[in-house]
C-alpha cells in the first residue's frame, strides 16, 4: 500500500461547540486518506480536531470504537448504492446484477477512505453490533441477487446462493482493491476495471449455466 504524506499538521481546523463525534469522524477519514487506515493514533485525531487527547473518550471508548463507526457508515453508503444498482432487478435480474458490480466498483473509486476503513483496518466484524448489521446488510444485496439469478435456473441445477454470494463479493472485492480504488494504492491494468470484473463475473455465471437471454427467458419462471 502506499498513501500520500502531507504532513501531520495540516489537518487542524479547530473545534467550536459542535457535534464532537461528528468532527471526530471527519477527521479520521480525512487522516485514512493521508496515512491509511493503520497510521495515525487516537491522539492525533483529536489533535486534528483541535481538542484534548481525553476529548474523544466522551464519544469513543478507543479508537477501535472509532473506527468501527468510520466502518458503520461505509457499509451503510455502500449498502444503499448496492441497492440502487440493484433496484429490485430492474430492467432484469442479469442487467442489474452487472450493474451492482459496476456500483461496487465505483464506491471503491468514490470513497477510499470509507472503504480502507471497511475492509483494512483489521476490525473484527463483531467490533460492534451496529458495524456488524450494517455489514451484514450490505452483503444481503449481494444474496438477494444471486437468488434471484439462481431463480431463474432449473431447480436441479441451483447452486447454493451463499457461495454464489461469496464467489461474487470475491471477485468484485480483489479487483476494487487492485485496480478500482480512489488512492495510491491502485495497480494499472490495461482495461477499465468494470470490464475485468464484467468479464469475470460472464465467466462465472456462464459456468453456472446463466447468461442475459436465459435469465429473460426464465425470469422470475420456477423451474
Amino acid at each position: 500500500m502506499s498513501w500520500s504524506k502531507r504532513g501531520r499538521g495540516h489537518h487542524r481546523r479547530g473545534y467550536h461547540h459542535g457535534d464532537l463525534s461528528e468532527a471526530l469522524v471527519r477527521a479520521a477519514l480525512s487522516l485514512i486518506d493521508d496515512y491509511g487506515p493503520a497510521g495515525f493514533t487516537f491522539a492525533e485525531v483529536a489533535r486534528a480536531v483541535g481538542v484534548s487527547p481525553a476529548a474523544p473518550y466522551r464519544h469513543f471508548r478507543d479508537r477501535e470504537a472509532l473506527m468501527a463507526e468510520v466502518a458503520r457508515r461505509g457499509f451503510e453508503r455502500f449498502a444503499d448504492a448496492l441497492s440502487r444498482a440493484w433496484n429490485d432487478g430492474a430492467p432484469d435480474p442479469f442487467t442489474a446484477f452487472m450493474s451492482m458490480g459496476r456500483a461496487y466498483l465505483t464506491f471503491a473509486r468514490a470513497e477510499p477512505a470509507y472503504y480502507a476503513a471497511m475492509f483494512e483496518a483489521g476490525l473484527p466484524p463483531d467490533a460492534s453490533p451496529e458495524l456488524s448489521r450494517a455489514g451484514d446488510a450490505a452483503f444481503a444485496v449481494v444474496r438477494r441477487a444471486a437468488e434471484t439469478l439462481i431463480a431463474t435456473l432449473p431447480k436441479d441445477s441451483r447452486p447454493p446462493a451463499l457461495m454464489m454470494s461469496l464467489h461474487v463479493w470475491a471477485l468484485s472485492h480483489g479487483i476494487a482493491s487492485l485496480f478500482a480504488r480512489g488512492d495510491a494504492a491502485r495497480r494499472k491494468v490495461p482495461m477499465p476495471p468494470e470490464d475485468l470484473l464484467e468479464a469475470g463475473v460472464l465467466v462465472y455465471l456462464q459456468g453456472l449455466g446463466i447468461d442475459r437471454g436465459h435469465a429473460l427467458d426464465r425470469r422470475g419462471g420456477n423451474g
